[in-house]
């Protein structure tokens, strides 16, 4: 399982619309609106690197309005009391 964390800035007057739209997208399973730099954050997790990519470099930024700017993190390890990749069901 690949996971991404993507922090978001969206202009504020579209933030529910962005928030909807990104909450739609395959392999989201959290976007969290924060306070601080960004104004999002949001969990990806999804089988390949190129899934990833998909998400984040073509349906997000091109396909959700309001989005400024995007900053991407991906996972290498994880230290995590449950199986995630059971409760995700990633294949």
């Amino acid at each position: 399982m690949v996971t991404g964390i993507v922090l978001v800035n969206v202009e504020r007057p579209l933030l529910r619309q962005a928030v909807d739209g990104i909450s739609k997208l395959p392999g989201v399973t959290e976007v969290y609106t924060v306070a601080g730099e960004y104004d999002l954050v949001v969990m990806i997790r999804v089988a390949t690197n190129a899934e990833l990519a998909d998400v984040i470099a073509t349906k997000m930024t091109h396909d959700i309005q309001g989005i400024n700017h995007t900053k991407t993190l991906i996972t290498l390890n994880v230290a995590a009391k449950i199986d995630l990749e059971k409760i995700f069901n990633i294949a």
